[in-house]
């Protein structure tokens, strides 16, 4: 008996299901390219890019700048799953395949007539935008090659492309370029441009000093150098800043490969080639976290960080940390690689130098001065004096007075350190200045930990902290601040707080977090009382607002074919929008980034006409409504 293609897939899909399908295949050519398949091609994003708080899963591949372009199944397969949303991916396709391994196409500006008619006609069945469906496998089976929608810039894009992915069933993403794409070329080594050493223990110096310090590497083809001797001792981190070029372009993507080695021994690896979907957060502790969210620069870690469980290491010793001797004298070597194993070498020499007092003098010093910050566990001290001969920091816990003596003197600055695990001080005189501190509690990962006092409660679930926080919180007014915004968190922390300002409408009122300029984030929260809780994946300042202004409705547009609008909200932000024409339901696209919102009409041969009403409401219960006539 003689199939047809259709009858085939849906015979192949029969034996899946049944546990008789091959293994996952990784042959170059399985795939086909799903843009301008046999041309040359370009990636404005690669497998493993750090974003602000995941590994970028796919390739994000180049549209000529527009939308529109065909896109096409990279393999057999039928359509598993399907989703229109306003953020996120936006239009996104789910292909299913006989292997077992799902190719992901996002940012669609639209789906292919079938697909599009199923998805329009659930829409108006449910009366919903926002939808996301597992269509059968037999509904949509899908031919390589096929085209299945075209590519746009919908959803979370901030531009025209395809973002396409490769998962398995269990929604690992995998590198796509391991299946090899002739249509992209890449000759180009990873660029190196600064490595960064940080110490990691109370006995750690980078050129004698308790603090991060960057070096610029000088270049040499493929080849980066450190022109001078880098003196060190103690426990020390490296970090790498890196980037990737793919031939012609200058898009800079992620390196996915970084390796270790001292005195020619591999002490470390990273491959960022599949990352569980659900460990992508962990970018966190993959990458100098603080360095990111203070100057928007990526330094990848070169030792694995505690509370990072992602499956991305080989670092059998001191899980990638180097410890320094004195006298001791330690080649390194760091080999950065991208998808293509083009490579760039970094090489350079760390002399270990025994920590001893030092001292240098500033002129520009007028009068004392006491800062401090914690670096790990460390409390580092810095105490401007005027005097030729340093002076003792007195650091005191209760009653108890501990005299520190200082580590060494830069520019009149002289350091002190304390390691924090030895119980935590409460305040610091210095020359007659006194400075309270406000660490209140050590909360260590791991662990539940629920602290209280006189203006909050929080909750730090067992996953909430990658590593220990010496916790501080303040109410200054009416933010409150819990810890800090460049401290990451794991799982979201809960929080209660009772306002003392009076709220006139609790039903208008939430919590607001606070960004570092002038954003303010709606995080809602529960009234009982007069407390509210909340939760929040980023510790900083909060605020609880009330938003009492209803939405803003402007028409745009409109015919018997399609009527637009643009929408908007000042503080809470848009939470649903709902159109009806002459009282039947009538759908609305919605595009966040032009805040314009669109008709499409079930049967486009019925013209719009009558009476249109737009309600439209923000997240605080606002509502506006906007009548015309067509």
């Amino acid at each position: 008996m003689k199939l047809n293609k259709r009858a085939a897939l849906l015979l192949l899909f029969a034996f899946t299901s049944l546990g008789l399908a091959a293994q996952p295949s990784v042959q170059p050519g399985f795939f086909l390219f799903p843009i301008k398949p046999g041309q040359r091609n370009f990636l404005s994003g690669s497998m493993g890019e750090i974003r602000s708080n995941h590994f970028h899963g796919g390739l994000d591949i180049k549209t000529d700048q527009r939308e529109g372009l065909p896109v096409y199944a990279a393999a057999d397969g039928y359509i598993s799953r399907v989703k229109q949303s306003t953020y996120g991916y936006g239009n996104i396709v789910y292909i299913t395949h006989p292997n077992g391994l799902v190719t992901t196409y996002a940012h669609l500006l639209s789906f292919y007539d079938d697909l599009a008619k199923y998805m329009l006609q659930n829409q108006y069945k449910k009366q919903t935008f926002e939808l996301e469906l597992f269509p059968e496998k037999t509904m949509f089976p899908i031919r390589k090659g096929q085209v299945i929608g075209l590519s746009g810039n919908t959803g979370g894009s901030g531009g025209p492309h395809l973002h396409f992915e490769v998962r398995d069933t269990e929604d690992r993403l995998y590198n796509p370029l391991k299946w090899g794409f002739s249509e992209i070329i890449d000759t180009t080594p990873p660029d190196i441009f600064t490595l960064g050493l940080q110490p990691l223990n109370i006995y750690g110096r980078v050129n004698q000093e308790f603090k991060r310090v960057e070096f610029t590497p000088v270049k040499n083809g493929n080849t980066y150098t450190l022109p001078d001797t880098v003196y060190a001792h103690g426990m020390l981190g490296l970090e790498l800043q890196t980037n990737d070029r793919y031939d012609g372009t200058q898009n800079r993507n992620g390196t996915q490969d970084v390796t270790l080695y001292i005195n020619n021994k591999q002490i470390y690896n990273h491959h960022i080639d599949q990352v569980p979907f659900e460990l992508s957060r962990q970018v966190s502790q993959h990458i100098n976290y603080t360095m990111y969210k203070r100057q928007g620069r990526t330094f990848q870690k070169a030792y694995v960080d505690h509370g990072n469980d992602l499956p991305l290491y080989t670092a059998p010793r001191n899980r990638g940390r180097i410890v320094v001797s004195a006298d001791s004298v330690y080649q390194v070597r760091l080999v950065a690689k991208d998808s293509y194993n083009n490579a760039s070498t970094l090489s350079f020499v760390i002399k270990g130098q025994k920590p001893t007092f030092t001292q240098t003098f500033s002129k520009a010093v007028k009068q004392p001065a006491l800062t401090y910050e914690v670096q790990g566990n460390i409390l580092k001290i810095n105490a401007t004096d005027t005097a030729s001969s340093p002076r003792n920091v007195d650091l005191y816990k209760g009653n108890r007075r501990m005299s520190l003596v200082p580590s060494y003197t830069r520019n009149s600055t002289s350091v002190s350190l304390y390691d924090m695990r030895a119980g935590l001080p409460d305040s610091m005189t210095f020359c007659g200045i006194s400075k309270r501190l406000n660490y209140q509690l050590v909360v260590p990962p791991g662990q539940e930990v629920n602290y209280k006092n006189n203006y909050l409660n929080v909750i730090f679930d067992k996953q909430s902290l990658y590593d220990t926080l010496y916790l501080e919180t303040k109410l200054e007014g009416d933010v409150y601040t819990i810890g800090d915004f460049y401290t990451p968190l794991h799982k979201p922390i809960k929080v209660t707080i009772t306002p003392e300002k009076v709220i006139n409408d609790k039903t208008k009122a939430a919590v607001y977090f606070l960004g570092l300029g002038r954003g303010r984030g709606m995080l809602g929260g529960t009234w009982n009382g007069n407390s509210i809780t909340f939760s929040t994946s980023n510790m900083g300042k909060f605020k609880v607002l009330e938003d009492t202004r209803p939405p803003s409705i402007k028409l745009l547009s409109k015919s018997k074919v399609q009527i637009r609008f643009r929408i908007g909200d000042d503080l809470s932000g848009i939470n649903s929008f709902r159109a009806e024409v002459n009282g039947q339901w009538l759908l609305m696209k919605y595009e966040h980034k032009t805040a314009t919102i669109y008709s499409e009409k079930l049967d486009k041969s019925i013209p719009l006409s009558g009476k249109v009403v737009l309600k439209v409401k923000d997240n605080a219960g606002n509502e506006a409504v906007f009548n015309t006539v067509i």
